[in-house]
């Protein structure tokens, strides 16, 4: 682990020498982890790293603060073209959705915009009752559209009409209602849910899950092949539009204030 690094991995073994579960920690504050450039980068490193190594049973993704994920960083819109960021949040949650090891997102606080697209592409989700989650890209003249492929899936039909169109911030508990995240517990009951999890995930042989993870995800997969190129230039024209500049801008003028 590396103080420069702004995403760690970390190992622990597992009890009877079952393997190992792999920690990767996002820990940005500056920017309450936005999907940077260097955030995504690294991210992605450590997920093909874990999904190479023979040891590791389980992958459990986290944030080292109590904000999980802030969305996408609109201070790199100036300089980063926005194909490039979408395609890039698009080839993350490939990343999850192909990973051969079940991958576990805890969510301690607030998760916002693209960082939606990360919990939704996990095969489980574990948040607090009091962690919070919105998608807000409508109020910034946009639509959640290369988060859409792994996050309308998981959600009913009327409740991603709730949330995408109104973009107001709901809870654990409406996000494990509306089939967002696996489970929402009580904050004092956040780890052990996590260990309950990673243990019965763990037992698990690793040809059993690898196989069973591709059977379940084989829609999911199919639809990010099929529709994110069409999504990355949607997500484009967008985040290009005057309407969404203009909003922007407010918004990081109002952050800055």
């Amino acid at each position: 682990m590396s103080d420069s690094e702004l995403v760690h991995l970390t190992h622990a073994d597992l009890p009877d020498g079952a393997g190992r579960v792999a920690t990767i920690t996002l820990d940005s504050p500056h920017n309450r982890n936005a999907l940077s450039r260097r955030l995504i980068t690294e991210l992605g490193a450590h997920l093909d790293a874990t999904d190479a190594d023979a040891t590791t049973k389980v992958v459990v993704v986290r944030s080292a603060h109590r904000v999980f994920c802030a969305g996408a960083d609109l201070s790199e819109a100036a300089t980063t073209p926005m194909e490039e960021g979408a395609r890039a949040i698009v080839a993350l949650q490939r990343r999850i959705v192909a990973h051969s090891k079940p991958v576990v997102a805890v969510l301690a606080g607030p998760v916002r915009a693209g960082g939606t697209g990360i919990i939704a592409a996990a095969d489980v989700a574990l948040a607090s009752t009091d962690a919070t989650f919105a998608l807000t890209e409508v109020k910034l003249g946009l639509a959640p559209a290369v988060i859409s492929l792994t996050v309308l899936p998981r959600l009913t039909d009327r409740a991603a009409a709730l949330v995408a169109l109104g973009g107001e911030v709901f809870d654990g508990a409406a996000a494990a209602s509306y089939g967002l995240v696996t489970r929402a517990v009580a904050p004092d009951e956040l780890e052990g849910a996590v260990d309950e999890v990673v243990a019965s995930l763990a037992t698990g042989a690793v040809q059993g899950l690898a196989e069973t993870k591709a059977l379940l995800n084989r829609d999911l997969l199919a639809r990010i092949d099929a529709d994110g190129e069409r999504l990355v230039e949607q997500s484009a024209r967008l985040f290009g539009s005057d309407a969404a500049r203009e909003a922007m801008t407010a918004f990081l003028g109002r952050r800055k204030g």
